[in-house]
């Protein structure tokens, strides 16, 4: 089993680690185990792979111990194959947008928002812009409430033409999570729902960045005026 080194740790420090392992009942239960008895927390976790005999598994740990000890210790289990220490999500890819909606819409928001994004990310920040076209008021309202159990997702931009019924109840309670929910100015109920209404599409997707980049000074809490 090897272990890619990279920088030493410091205590308290957010690791990402992938671990190979066998596959089967209780994997889980035992590294967890040894995470949480050295004192880390998981902050996230993701099944890669579960093929054969073998699975993958990520985690990204707020880890108060150092890299070799939890190492040592996660070797020590029978089930553990290698383990390879990596750079978090975080720390990659950062926050994310998700936009959502009609094809053509969904286009003119991404412009915007990957344009501005550059700008920030230039600058040090890390923001990913995730894309994907749909249609139908069941197939959006499963994939907005989706949107709240995506890790590092900060902002959701719904670009389309008419939304609402159960997709505005659906914005609703991903608000109340504290998911950011910009709408573009269209028919239906949603734009009543959403924390910031923006007719212009490319715009849309600009404010987005701005609203959840730290090297921006756009709050949309401080807004008198929620629709543009």
């Amino acid at each position: 089993m090897d272990l890619h080194q990279h920088e030493e740790s410091a205590a308290g420090e957010k690791v990402g680690v992938v671990v190979h392992c066998d596959a089967g009942p209780g994997v889980l239960h035992q590294i967890s185990g040894v995470i949480a008895k050295l004192g880390g927390d998981i902050t996230s976790i993701s099944i890669m792979e579960a093929a054969g005999p073998e699975t993958r598994i990520y985690f990204e740990i707020d880890m108060p111990a150092t890299k070799e000890r939890l190492a040592a210790d996660l070797r020590a289990l029978p089930i553990l194959r290698h383990l390879e220490y990596v750079n978090s999500l975080k720390k990659i890819f950062g926050k994310r947008i998700i936009i959502m909606g009609g094809g053509a819409q969904v286009g003119q928001v991404a412009i915007g928002a990957i344009s501005e994004a550059d700008r920030h990310n230039i600058r040090g920040e890390h923001i990913s812009i995730d894309t994907i076209p749909l249609v139908g008021e069941q197939q959006l309202a499963d994939a907005v409430r989706a949107v709240a159990r995506l890790p590092r997702a900060k902002a959701l931009v719904l670009a389309g033409s008419l939304m609402g019924g159960d997709i505005e109840n659906a914005v609703r309670e991903v608000r109340e999570t504290g998911l950011l929910v910009i709408s573009l100015n269209m028919a239906g109920s949603v734009p009543e729902a959403a924390d910031l209404v923006v007719t212009d599409p490319v715009q849309a997707g600009v404010m987005a960045v701005m609203a959840i980049a730290d090297t921006a000074k756009f709050n949309p809490a401080r807004l008198k005026n929620r629709v543009f």
